[in-house]
């Protein structure tokens, strides 16, 4: 199944870089006032979807959005269903 937030995670790796500088200069006190201020108006610039935190962690079966185990990428119940079946190497339900 396609992540619904497919556009947002596109839109993150295409700005990454960009990103990445002009947040360098906005931080960096030993630029240049108007170049910081400018840097900060480019960088509010960006589309909402361009920010890493609009990416959410989904179950990479279902897309589901919450109680997602980011280690195998499932939500919990897709995370059930695999460990009961044997799909996951080294994971097996617990009985004491």
């Amino acid at each position: 199944m396609a992540l619904k937030d497919f556009k947002a995670r596109r839109s993150v790796a295409a700005n990454e870089v960009l990103r990445r500088a002009y947040l360098y200069l906005v931080r960096n006190e030993t630029v240049d006032p108007k170049v910081r201020s400018a840097a900060m108006l480019k960088l509010n610039a960006f589309p909402k979807d361009a920010r890493p935190t609009s990416v959410k962690n989904r179950c990479a079966e279902t897309g589901r959005g919450g109680g997602v185990f980011s280690e195998f990428g499932l939500c919990r119940h897709r995370f059930k269903l695999a460990a009961t079946a044997g799909a996951i190497p080294g994971v097996s339900k617990a009985s004491w």
